[in-house]
């Protein structure tokens, strides 16, 4: 185990984030953007590519390509974000502020991802 602890947290997170996705797929069905089709296929999909990816950060030789992965992931993902600010029913609940936080939160996690790269 070369790489730093944090390399593996985020690992952990994304293989469990990916795992959300099987457990509880409505929750990730009802944020879906009403213009993306097929939203059972792209939160079944979005939860292997998340597993995936995590369990491609733990792989020397896989570790660079699933950190742009991720990367590229994050980016997609923020269709989401800005969809959950400008829908009532997709927001679930949550309070605007959170909403607008998890923006600025995914740059965050795009350079968490991008320090480890070599």
């Amino acid at each position: 185990m070369t790489e730093p602890a944090g390399l593996y947290i985020m690992a952990g997170l994304y293989i469990l984030a990916g795992i959300m996705h099987f457990v509880k797929p409505k929750m990730y069905m009802r944020i879906m953007p009403r213009y993306l089709p097929n939203h059972k296929a792209l939160v079944f999909w979005s939860g292997v590519t998340e597993i995936l990816l995590g369990v491609g950060l733990c792989v020397p030789t896989m570790k660079t390509i699933s950190i742009y992965g991720i990367i590229a992931m994050l980016s997609v993902f923020l269709l989401v974000h800005f969809y959950m600010l400008s829908s009532e029913k997709a927001a679930a609940g949550f309070p605007k502020w959170i909403l607008i936080l998890r923006i600025p939160l995914q740059f965050g996690l795009m350079y968490w991802a991008w320090i480890y790269l070599n």
